[in-house]
């Protein structure tokens, strides 16, 4: 399961529900170039509701079974 970040202050977990690309990339241990690929290529599926792609964890967490 894919960790979430904590809060610098109080160092509590925040309960994010899904990741920018830039997080996505630091989570992945990827380029952010890469994650644009990817999802380019269909295999992660960004929500696009807001403004800028939202990657859902549930999404980051199937790409990684499937890439196995």
């Amino acid at each position: 399961m894919i960790k979430n970040q904590q809060t610098p202050a109080t160092g509590q977990p925040i309960n994010r529900m899904a990741l920018t690309t830039t997080e996505t990339a630091n989570t992945l241990g990827l380029d952010e170039v890469t994650i644009w690929r990817l999802t380019k290529r269909g295999l992660l599926n960004p929500n696009r509701a807001t403004r800028r792609p939202l990657y859902a964890i549930s999404e980051i967490e199937r790409f990684l079974k499937e890439a196995r």
